[in-house]
């Protein structure tokens, strides 16, 4: 019986891509699916959390991998860097401009393929799942990192990082779906574990690649190595044999 890679195993069905938080894993995420863009293969719905929410509304919206690396080759920290006085160092507001110049599609109804985008209800204290609305205010919300960005309001809500308490970005994934999930194995600000366990479940792939630079705002000159890096580790998952791919 002739052996499936991860590549044949995409291409069979439609797959949901889910890109997990992890601060400023938005480079590796883009590498991600750049290599899924290279190989034909495109996710039929996406999301995730925190910088794999960025990624996947951003795509969602119409713009393609090829453009997300070049963005973020362009990116500076002045781009969203505006510290104010509240409840975090930066107000968030250029940030959401960056993303209002470059997003496609400016609301979830006219994403090119369905995205969910997972957030943090500070006053419920529980997860809502975006996927109606606007998108650049969802995506800013599910990147406010607490204590870095303010908290978005939105109505009555308060939202910050969806990775709070959905670090892999799942909640939006129907049970059975089949999903390939890029998790971010980096040590998590809301958990005490050294080493984060990778999600299991039925239907879902689950890519790790190692070796990725450490980022955040006072490194990004990093952030081009960081996409090479899981734009070639990915390469090298979907060559691989599904039965034993484990990391990369």
């Amino acid at each position: 019986m002739t052996a499936t890679t991860l590549g044949e195993h995409l291409a069979a069905a439609p797959f949901t891509l889910v890109m997990s938080s992890g601060f400023f894993g938005f480079f590796a995420h883009a590498g991600v699916l750049l290599a899924l863009e290279d190989a034909g293969l495109a996710p039929a719905r996406v999301g995730g959390s925190s910088a794999g929410a960025l990624v996947a509304g951003l795509w969602a919206s119409g713009r393609s991998a090829a453009e997300l690396r070049d963005e973020l080759a362009r990116l500076r920290r002045e781009d969203f860097w505006d510290p104010g006085l509240g409840a975090g160092l930066l107000r968030g507001e250029r940030f959401r401009h960056k993303l209002e110049q470059t997003l496609g599609a400016r609301s979830f109804e006219r994403c090119r393929a369905p995205c969910f985008v997972s957030v943090f209800d500070l006053v419920r204290r529980q997860v809502d799942v975006e996927t109606s609305g606007e998108v650049a205010p969802a995506l800013v919300a599910s990147c406010a990192v607490p204590g870095l960005f303010h908290p978005v309001r939105r109505g009555r809500r308060l939202l910050v990082d969806g990775g709070v308490a959905d670090r892999p970005g799942l909640r939006g994934v129907a049970p059975g779906e089949r999903v390939l999930l890029h998790h971010l194995a980096s040590r998590s600000p809301w958990r005490r574990e050294q080493e984060l366990v990778v999600p299991r479940r039925a239907g879902m792939v689950s890519l790790v690649i190692h070796g990725l630079p450490r980022l955040g705002p006072f490194r990004l000159g990093d952030g081009g190595a960081a996409l090479e890096r899981a734009r070639e580790g990915a390469r090298r998952a979907l060559d691989a044999e599904l039965a034993e791919l484990h990391e990369i």
